[in-house]
């Protein structure tokens, strides 16, 4: 479990960071996806990548 991050002398809550990464490994995830077609067999999208992104900070604050 990360700690409180010092960045130019503001404590950010370890949340934030892991939040910050969830998107960057979201990201490219969707592309991933888009890239070989398979986000297109998903009946609504925008609910597909909120949920993937959901479990991404989830496994994220878990494993890290």
């Amino acid at each position: 479990m990360l700690t409180e991050v010092h960045i130019a002398g503001i404590l950010i809550a370890p949340i934030a960071v892991y939040a910050f990464v969830a998107v960057i490994v979201t990201l490219m995830l969707r592309f991933v996806l888009w890239s070989t077609g398979i986000l297109n067999l998903f009946w609504h999208r925008a609910l597909f990548e909120v949920a993937l992104y959901s479990c991404v900070l989830c496994l994220l604050v878990l494993y890290v």
